[in-house]
């Protein structure tokens, strides 16, 4: 694995001419544990990446492969996801409340631009999605 990226174990699905289908199983900590089962505590979630597929390399579905990402698209991922929506919160109960909204509509107009943002995000996901590029490699 290059240095400053991330790498998942993961299962090819599906492929076509344009587009690898790899299915990704993150397990917590204690999923691998002998008794997890009689724990209840583990979880394991699937997860779908979609790669651009690569025409001189041949995989197979069902092969296992490396899935790959850099670090620095990770953080970007998080901080959209986690950071600027608590700065919109924030914004949006702070200055409402300075102009001198009460309190329970200011809450809820920082729910509302919250609310706003992801609907946002959501319509931008074919834009956004070309910034994330997975790589795969043999195992």
């Amino acid at each position: 694995m290059a240095k400053g990226t991330v790498a998942h174990k993961g299962r090819i699905t599906a492929i076509d001419h344009e587009k690898t289908t790899v299915e990704i199983i993150s397990e917590s900590a204690c999923a691998s544990c002998h008794a997890a089962s009689l724990c209840g505590m583990s979880e394991a979630k699937k997860k779908i990446v979609e790669v651009r597929t690569n025409p001189y390399v041949v995989y197979a579905v069902g092969e296992e492969v490396n899935v790959s990402l850099k670090a620095t698209m990770g953080h970007k991922a998080v901080w959209m996801g986690y950071g600027v929506p608590l700065v919109v919160l924030i914004a949006g109960i702070l200055i409402p409340t300075a102009l001198g909204v009460a309190e329970l509509a200011s809450g809820l107009i920082g729910l509302g631009a919250v609310a706003l943002y992801y609907v946002a995000l959501r319509l931008l996901r074919d834009v956004l999605n070309n910034d994330y590029e997975f790589n795969i490699s043999k195992i």
